[in-house]
């Protein structure tokens, strides 16, 4: 597969480093990481009122932009360089999709425009495998209540939106499942926001106290969820490697910019081959990952293009497992050597890695850690070979 930016690729990709080269500099994420709030509100407004990020999935029917995940991809990985703090991710990896592969036109038109128009934010509050639903829901009347929990949802206390998925009582493994999207001031939600070592990505725990929810609420066909919570759940994994491949770029990047200034025994420290061994090592690590995460756009891309063509699926689940390891190992790497190539100031505070090296450590776990994601390539693959 030969595989090339085009022109507005490359246009989105400049852009978006300029951008946040200012807007989410160390100083902005450490501003950021004390924050009461779990985002900057002008930072969101510009993002999505002024740059329309969260537009470029979005049908140009539904006021969006159009474009493809390849796109999107691009825009995240220098949001993974600059660690940006904002719910783009969620919204554009996580919602977005899911509206468009549920196939409900009324909750598309509804939902869809507010998320182009950069005017609202939203996340999926589901866990990664069918057996850790905890959340259920009942009929009650013409609608439905909604009880249980959801434990790391992530920017989940300050979205308006969540799409909740709920299982109906009794039943077992990947079989009744819904999926609901309901308005974050819906009587009897409880959204509390969780301390945990990352603090530029927020994670919050949803409890669900007899919520009500409506037939017209229903994101996808009653009790026939789970493949579409699954699908959007790849292809957020998808769109986090993007950010982790970025992440581990501007490890590198730092550890070159160190290494270059600082002097040991009369010479530049880059100099030493020590160094240029261990520098040359995470480069390759990273163009490794490079080359499964664009593939894994492209894939993720044609999937949604096709609305979910069963054809793709298998091929989705595939490289989106294997972009997520490769990017999950690749960031945690580099993070750890940014710090050893550091030195002794590596894991101060005053000095960036460890900023790194916390991101990489949480979203290594984020969406399927590298163990779990070759369990899944492994399951498919014996699949389809059987």
């Amino acid at each position: 597969m030969e595989f090339a930016f085009t022109e507005e690729q490359l246009l989105i990709r400049d852009s978006a480093e300029r951008f946040l080269a200012q807007a989410s500099d160390s100083h902005a994420v450490r501003a950021g990481m004390s924050r009461a709030a779990d985002y900057d509100p002008e930072l969101w407004r510009q993002i999505g009122q002024e740059l329309y990020w969260p537009a470029l999935l979005v049908p140009e029917a539904y006021g969006g932009m159009g474009l493809g995940f390849v796109e999107l991809a691009v825009l995240l990985e220098q949001c993974g360089r600059f660690l940006l703090g904002s719910p783009l991710f969620t919204t554009t990896c996580l919602a977005t999709p899911a509206l468009l592969l549920a196939d409900n036109p009324a909750l598309q038109a509804r939902w869809l425009p507010a998320i182009a128009s950069g005017q609202l934010h939203a996340t999926l509050a589901c866990p990664l495998e069918a057996a850790q639903l905890q959340a259920e829901v009942r009929p009650d009347g013409d609608g439905y209540r909604l009880d249980g929990c959801h434990t790391q949802v992530v920017d989940g206390a300050q979205a308006d939106l969540l799409l909740i998925a709920a299982r109906r009582p009794g039943s077992a493994g990947e079989h009744g499942i819904s999926v609901f999207a309901v308005p974050t001031d819906t009587p009897g939600m409880v959204r509390t926001t969780l301390h945990t070592l990352d603090q530029t990505r927020r994670l919050a725990r949803i409890e669900l106290q007899q919520v009500p929810v409506s037939e017209a609420q229903r994101v996808s066909a009653i009790d026939q969820a789970w493949p579409l919570l699954q699908a959007t759940q790849r292809i957020a994994a998808i769109g986090l490697a993007a950010e982790q491949l970025g992440g581990a770029q501007q490890a590198l990047d730092l550890t070159l910019a160190y290494t270059a200034e600082r002097h040991q025994f009369g010479r530049s420290v880059a100099s030493f081959q020590a160094i240029k061994h261990r520098c040359a090592d995470m480069m390759l690590h990273i163009e490794c990952t490079r080359s499964a995460v664009w593939y894994a756009a492209c894939v993720a891309r044609e999937y949604l293009a096709e609305d979910g063509d069963p054809m793709v699926r298998g091929e989705l689940l595939a490289a989106a497992a294997t972009a997520k390891a490769h990017a999950s190992e690749t960031f945690f790497h580099c993070a750890a050597e940014s710090i050893q190539l550091h030195g002794g100031v590596g894991f101060t505070w005053e000095y960036d890695p460890h900023l790194y090296f916390k991101r990489a450590r949480a979203s290594e776990q984020l969406l399927g850690n590298p163990a779990w994601h070759r369990e899944c390539l492994a399951t498919e693959l014996l699949g389809a070979c059987a």
